[in-house]
């Protein structure tokens, strides 16, 4: 794939840019993962990682020099602490379900810039399901019953399990912490809530989009998730329909007492 000319790179919207480099990291990840003919999973996991760092690496320098990135799979830099604007990067989110040729993970490329998230593109699973913050659709409808919510397919925090009892919701396993939140998006599920721990690069891009939508965003107290902090752990959340939010938050205080 050729780099984008310097006149390219001055000229695209930072939303343009997003989506094109999640599409093109997630083709590149597909073509990795068929090109792979060993059986060590990890070492297909690895693969993925270092592929996607190095393509949206590359693309970042082409298209935006002059910014700072955190990035999960690179050295983090105290450059971006000064920064207005910082790439925040998920180059392989759901490396197991990568690795296992499912199609439940996902590229998260966002933009945040003085002190909030300005645009950003979550690839779904390859390059052909590409949700931005500039086209997404607002939710519409409202949740039916009984609720829905994403969890992990592998570790269900207990939180989540004693949250869904109190409420009789069912749980939907799925891979991915991007496809969880944008299954809520899409409307396959009404809420996803996380107390597992988790870094920025993890929901960054997808959370932009979960607000483009409309949805609710925060913390499990309903604090803001906050970006482009010094430490970049941040362990919980909670992305639901609005209707949602202060029953999700009021049963989760409940749990967590």
């Amino acid at each position: 794939m050729n780099a984008p000319s310097k006149a390219a790179s001055s000229t695209a919207s930072d939303v343009d840019v997003a989506r094109a480099i999640a599409e093109s990291a997630a083709a590149v990840l597909v073509a990795a993962r068929a090109s792979y003919d060993g059986d060590d999973l990890t070492v297909l996991k690895n693969l993925g990682d270092s592929t996607a760092q190095d393509h949206i690496a590359g693309r970042l320098s082409a298209l935006r020099p002059d910014d700072e990135v955190l990035s999960e799979e690179a050295k983090d830099s105290p450059a971006r602490l000064l920064a207005s604007r910082v790439w925040i990067i998920d180059p392989l989110d759901g490396t197991r379900e990568y690795s296992e040729g499912r199609d439940d993970w996902a590229v998260h490329v966002a933009l945040w810039e003085d002190g909030e998230l300005a645009a950003s593109a979550v690839a779904l699973g390859g390059p052909e399901t590409v949700l931005t913050t500039a086209d997404v659709p607002m939710l519409r409808g409202a949740a039916g019953a009984p609720i829905r919510i994403a969890v992990s397919r592998s570790r269900p925090p207990a939180l989540v399990t004693t949250v869904a009892d109190e409420l009789g919701a069912e749980l939907v396993a799925m891979g991915s912490a991007g496809v969880k939140v944008c299954s809520v998006v899409n409307g396959v599920t009404d809420a996803y809530v996380h107390g597992g721990g988790q870094y920025e690069w993890d929901s960054a891009a997808p959370v932009a989009v979960a607000r483009a939508a409309g949805l609710h965003t925060s913390r499990l107290d309903g604090s803001p998730l906050v970006y482009n902090r010094e430490d970049p752990y941040l362990p919980d959340l909670v992305v639901c329909r609005p209707e949602l939010a202060q029953t999700l938050l009021d049963v989760i205080a409940r749990a967590e007492q």
